[in-house]
Protein backbone atom coordinates (compact mmCIF):
# COMPACT_ATOMS: atom_id res chain seq x y z
CA UNK A 1 0.00 0.00 0.00
CA UNK A 2 1.24 3.53 -1.32
CA UNK A 3 2.04 5.61 1.67
CA UNK A 4 0.83 9.50 0.56
CA UNK A 5 0.75 12.33 2.82
CA UNK A 6 -2.15 15.00 2.59
CA UNK A 7 -2.27 18.39 3.85
CA UNK A 8 -5.84 20.22 3.95
CA UNK A 9 -7.98 23.01 5.00
CA UNK A 10 -11.15 25.19 4.49
CA UNK A 11 -11.93 28.38 4.86
CA UNK A 12 -15.27 30.53 5.32
CA UNK A 13 -15.55 33.69 5.18
CA UNK A 14 -18.15 35.10 7.72
CA UNK A 15 -19.33 31.17 8.80
CA UNK A 16 -21.24 30.76 7.30
CA UNK A 17 -20.23 32.98 4.38
CA UNK A 18 -18.15 32.13 0.98
CA UNK A 19 -15.85 29.27 1.81
CA UNK A 20 -13.06 27.52 0.10
CA UNK A 21 -10.86 24.24 0.49
CA UNK A 22 -7.80 22.78 -0.78
CA UNK A 23 -6.20 19.92 -0.25
CA UNK A 24 -1.74 18.54 -1.54
CA UNK A 25 -1.49 15.34 -1.66
CA UNK A 26 2.13 14.22 -1.59
CA UNK A 27 3.63 11.30 -3.15
CA UNK A 28 7.26 11.43 -2.98
CA UNK A 29 8.36 14.37 -4.90
CA UNK A 30 5.00 14.66 -6.77
CA UNK A 31 2.81 17.09 -5.38
CA UNK A 32 -0.68 17.62 -6.48
CA UNK A 33 -3.33 20.29 -5.76
CA UNK A 34 -6.89 20.14 -5.22
CA UNK A 35 -9.44 22.93 -4.31
CA UNK A 36 -12.73 24.46 -5.05
CA UNK A 37 -15.13 26.19 -2.97
CA UNK A 38 -19.05 27.16 -2.11
CA UNK A 39 -20.85 30.33 -1.92
CA UNK A 40 -22.71 29.65 1.10
CA UNK A 41 -21.09 27.52 3.65
CA UNK A 42 -19.05 26.69 6.79
CA UNK A 43 -15.45 26.19 7.80
CA UNK A 44 -16.24 22.71 9.72
CA UNK A 45 -17.63 21.86 6.35
CA UNK A 46 -15.26 23.40 4.08
CA UNK A 47 -12.17 21.58 6.31
CA UNK A 48 -14.11 18.14 6.09
CA UNK A 49 -14.88 18.64 2.14
CA UNK A 50 -10.71 19.06 1.48
CA UNK A 51 -10.43 15.79 3.16
CA UNK A 52 -13.22 13.89 1.31
CA UNK A 53 -12.00 15.65 -2.46
CA UNK A 54 -8.21 15.00 -1.70
CA UNK A 55 -9.31 10.92 -0.51
CA UNK A 56 -11.46 11.32 -3.89
CA UNK A 57 -8.21 11.83 -6.23
CA UNK A 58 -6.60 8.94 -4.75
CA UNK A 59 -6.41 6.04 -7.82
CA UNK A 60 -5.65 3.33 -5.64
CA UNK A 61 -5.98 2.09 -1.86
CA UNK A 62 -3.60 4.64 0.05
CA UNK A 63 -1.79 4.65 3.93
CA UNK A 64 -3.26 8.52 3.97
CA UNK A 65 -0.82 10.84 6.79
CA UNK A 66 -3.28 13.32 7.12
CA UNK A 67 -2.37 16.93 8.67
CA UNK A 68 -4.97 19.44 9.22
CA UNK A 69 -5.26 22.57 11.78
CA UNK A 70 -8.86 21.46 12.07
CA UNK A 71 -9.42 19.57 15.62
CA UNK A 72 -13.03 19.00 14.16
CA UNK A 73 -11.33 17.30 11.29
CA UNK A 74 -9.04 15.19 13.05
CA UNK A 75 -10.91 14.33 16.41
CA UNK A 76 -13.58 13.33 13.86
CA UNK A 77 -11.34 11.02 11.98
CA UNK A 78 -9.51 10.00 15.13
CA UNK A 79 -11.92 9.35 18.12
CA UNK A 80 -15.80 10.16 17.39
CA UNK A 81 -16.25 8.56 13.79
CA UNK A 82 -17.24 5.22 15.70
CA UNK A 83 -19.59 6.18 18.24
CA UNK A 84 -20.90 8.42 15.62
CA UNK A 85 -21.72 5.72 13.35
CA UNK A 86 -23.16 4.00 16.13
CA UNK A 87 -25.75 6.44 17.24
CA UNK A 88 -26.25 6.86 13.39
CA UNK A 89 -25.08 10.25 13.60
CA UNK A 90 -28.16 11.50 15.82
CA UNK A 91 -27.10 14.81 16.74
CA UNK A 92 -24.30 15.27 14.59
CA UNK A 93 -23.15 18.91 12.59
CA UNK A 94 -22.52 17.98 8.39
CA UNK A 95 -24.15 14.48 9.24
CA UNK A 96 -24.11 14.07 4.79
CA UNK A 97 -20.13 15.03 4.61
CA UNK A 98 -19.28 12.89 7.37
CA UNK A 99 -21.36 9.65 5.60
CA UNK A 100 -19.48 10.91 2.31
CA UNK A 101 -16.06 10.88 4.22
CA UNK A 102 -16.54 7.29 5.64
CA UNK A 103 -17.61 5.97 1.47
CA UNK A 104 -14.63 7.79 -0.13
CA UNK A 105 -12.51 6.45 3.24
CA UNK A 106 -13.39 3.12 2.65
CA UNK A 107 -10.12 2.06 0.37
CA UNK A 108 -7.56 3.82 2.41
CA UNK A 109 -6.23 4.21 6.59
CA UNK A 110 -6.07 7.56 7.75
CA UNK A 111 -4.34 8.95 10.16
CA UNK A 112 -5.01 12.36 10.99
CA UNK A 113 -2.63 14.65 12.67
CA UNK A 114 -3.66 18.43 13.85
CA UNK A 115 -1.04 20.98 13.25
CA UNK A 116 -1.14 24.65 14.54
CA UNK A 117 -2.48 26.51 11.83
CA UNK A 118 -0.45 29.59 10.82
CA UNK A 119 2.74 27.76 12.52
CA UNK A 120 5.03 27.91 9.68
CA UNK A 121 4.14 24.56 8.15
CA UNK A 122 4.88 25.48 4.53
CA UNK A 123 2.05 22.73 2.88
CA UNK A 124 -0.08 23.91 5.55
CA UNK A 125 0.17 27.93 4.62
CA UNK A 126 0.15 26.91 1.32
CA UNK A 127 -3.70 25.47 1.73
CA UNK A 128 -4.50 27.89 3.93
CA UNK A 129 -3.70 30.34 1.36
CA UNK A 130 -5.29 28.66 -1.82
CA UNK A 131 -8.46 27.70 0.43
CA UNK A 132 -8.79 31.61 0.90
CA UNK A 133 -8.46 32.48 -2.23
CA UNK A 134 -11.31 29.87 -3.70
CA UNK A 135 -13.44 31.38 -0.89
CA UNK A 136 -12.56 34.96 -2.44
CA UNK A 137 -13.88 33.63 -5.83
CA UNK A 138 -17.75 33.84 -4.12
CA UNK A 139 -17.64 37.29 -2.72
Amino acid sequence: MKSVTLYCDGSSLGNPGAGGWCGILQFKEAKKILSGGEAHTTNNRMELLAVIESLKALKESCYVELYSDSKYVCDGINLWLKNWIAKDFAKVKNPDLWRLYLDVSKPHVVHATWIRGHSGIALNEECDKIAKSQALRFL
